[in-house]
């Protein structure tokens, strides 16, 4: 008899932990940090991306703020090998094309990711940007488009300059207010190696 009661409540206890596991995995699955709960529970492809951790609205405008400026640098790049004098200068315009042209594909794909829209292709002016940020307005373009030699080496450090510190302040903007760790990764990254271009423009320059 001691047994068989013994028994009777091991299996009640089993069916009562069994059934508040159940009850548990039913309250865990709609608790998504994304907010896009039924998808996280239903999706595989949400599930991944939620594991790669949260994004807010600074995540999103960081990406959709650099990528444009990202691909105007890599267009100013992009003219220093015919138009450059200066082998310091035309060094320093493939080291910015190999950095960036990396980071535009990546934040394209957050965006994606996210289901945000990706800037157009030739958005890159002030009003397509949002007023600043370093951006060279289309009259900067063409000028340097029309120089050459040792007129272009100074035009382009010099817009490069601007350009460089309009985005350590978008990286700064993220740094402090981004939540999603790749985005954050990506400023710190942008924060140290356009610095450190800014310096070695400026020595070229002669700047003080």
């Amino acid at each position: 008899m001691i047994s068989k009661r013994s028994l009777v409540r091991r299996t009640a206890a089993a069916a009562a932990a069994s059934a508040a596991a159940l009850v548990l995995a039913a309250c865990g699955s709609g608790d998504g940090p994304s907010g896009h709960d039924d998808h996280t529970a239903s999706s595989p492809s949400a599930s991944a991306s939620a594991a790669q951790g949260r994004h807010n609205a600074a995540d999103a405008a960081f990406a959709k703020g650099m990528i444009p400026h990202h691909r105007q640098a890599v267009e100013m790049a992009d003219l220093a090998p015919s138009r450059a004098e200066s082998a310091e200068v035309k060094k320093l315009a493939e080291d910015i094309k190999k950095a960036q042209d990396p980071e535009i594909r990546t934040m394209s794909g957050w965006l994606t990711s996210w289901g945000e829209d990706v800037p157009a292709e030739g958005a890159m002016d002030h009003s397509a940007h949002g007023g600043g940020g370093g951006m060279m307005s289309a009259e900067e373009m063409d000028k340097l488009k029309d120089s050459s030699g040792e007129a272009f080496d100074t035009a382009f450090m010099k817009m490069m300059i601007e350009h460089h510190e309009g985005a350590v302040e978008m990286a700064k903007t993220e740094q402090a207010d981004g939540v999603y760790g790749p985005a954050k990764t990506t400023a710190a990254a942008i924060i140290t190696s356009q610095t450190a271009e800014i310096t070695q423009m400026n020595e070229l320059l002669g700047n003080d």
